[in-house]
């Protein structure tokens, strides 16, 4: 009996240890995803969670993707010139505003030029004319690290630029050998995304690259009370960058580095990637002229003073809504065309004036001798009548 007892439990170790192996086995079969049943819940135990991967075909290449402008900035960089300018100062005892003791002192100024002509007698390079303003000596550097007097050639303040010259006669073989000429590009075509190359004596240090793209287009930026439209780009632009080369893919000179965005210490907003250049083909006729020694006509001017009258002003006053002129520039285009003070300027080029803005972007696309033609509302009695008056600027 005990020999039967003994084959009995033999037999059950047996077979509970083929069905734990068997168990084991389909349960292993479930989590590989090679046998389909609901087996884990039927032996009343939990499955995990797992996260389910699934493959790709697409090959990653390990490393990191670096933009290189080395072929780009060695051809153009001959073409770049360091600018220092040195201008009078005068200050006293007391400071800048006291003349008790004063004496003239030299402020010395850094920028940037881009070489774009050359005659038998001259080398001729594009700059900011705030970079060249007031200076009292001018010198330029070349890729060769030697520098020789320069002059101004001509400038346009409103436009805010500039041609100064370089005497070939004052160049030595070698700086003649090094040099170039730069290739100008149309920076109508320029996109925004664009990538571009930005070249300049940054911090007075030398010369030095920055790379970025095109954040925005003509952006409207104000300097000195002037307002440009502007490339907006976010490559870095420091001082000293000023009147330096933007530069596209091709290497053609498609702006002029002039401005940039900073932090304001009187808020809290910050302010990165934010500089600006003049579009080179929206200068390039007043370059034409300046490097020719011709007269900078782009300062173009109505030759009036006064302000808005808007929308509700308008209505409360009963008055035409346009630009009211309270003050008119003696022997100016608005004076010879019998303009008064009073006149509301109403339209211009066919433009309804409803911000100066309207007066303003049409006068600095045009050139002294341009006629714009002016539709005025002016007061005859108790009412106001209308007339069309053309105007030279002047």
């Amino acid at each position: 009996m005990e020999n039967k007892k003994s084959s009995k439990i033999v037999i059950i170790v047996v077979i509970s240890f083929v069905v734990l192996i068997l168990v084991s086995f389909l349960i292993a079969l479930n989590n590989v995803g090679l046998l389909k049943i609901d087996l884990l819940k039927s032996l009343g135990t939990t499955q995990k969670a797992e996260l389910t991967y699934t493959e790709t075909n697409t090959k990653i290449k390990e490393g990191i993707y670096i933009i290189d402008v080395s072929e780009i900035v060695e051809e153009v960089m001959p073409s770049i010139v360091s600018i220092t300018s040195k201008t009078l100062v005068k200050s006293g005892y007391y400071g800048p505003f006291y003349n008790y003791g004063s004496s003239n002192t030299y402020a010395t100024g850094a920028g940037s030029g881009i070489i774009i002509s050359k005659t038998n007698d001259e080398l001729l390079i594009l700059t900011n004319n705030h970079v060249i303003e007031d200076a009292k000596e001018l010198s330029v550097q070349f890729v060769n690290e030697k520098s020789v007097d320069a002059r101004v050639k001509g400038t346009s303040e409103r436009k805010d630029v500039a041609v100064i010259s370089v005497k070939i006669s004052d160049l030595d073989a070698e700086t003649i050998e090094s040099i170039k000429i730069a290739t100008l590009g149309d920076s109508n075509e320029l996109k925004v995304g664009n990538g571009i190359i930005a070249i300049g004596n940054a911090l007075g240090y030398g010369q030095s690259v920055t790379t970025g793209v095109v954040s925005a287009l003509n952006r409207e930026v104000t300097i000195d009370s002037k307002t440009l439209k502007m490339i907006q780009i976010d490559a870095a632009i420091n001082g000293g960058n000023s009147g330096g080369a933007l530069l596209n893919a091709k290497g053609e000179v498609v702006g002029i580095n002039s401005a940039k965005y900073s932090n304001n210490s009187l808020t809290s907003a910050s302010v990165e990637g934010m500089g600006f250049a003049i579009p080179i083909s929206d200068v390039k006729d007043l370059i034409t002229s300046l490097m020719n020694g011709e007269e900078d006509k782009s300062d173009a001017a109505i030759g009036i003073e006064g302000y808005i009258i808007t929308a509700s002003q308008s209505e409360s006053y009963n008055m035409p809504q346009g630009f009211y002129i309270s003050k008119i520039v003696e022997g100016g285009g608005a004076d010879k065309a019998g303009l008064e003070i009073g006149n509301i300027i109403t339209e211009i080029n066919g433009t309804k004036v409803e911000d100066v803005d309207d007066i303003r972007d049409i006068v600095y696309d045009s050139k002294k001798g341009d006629v714009v033609t002016l539709k005025i509302s002016y007061i005859n009695g108790k009412k106001y009548n209308e007339k069309t008056v053309e105007v030279t600027l002047q």
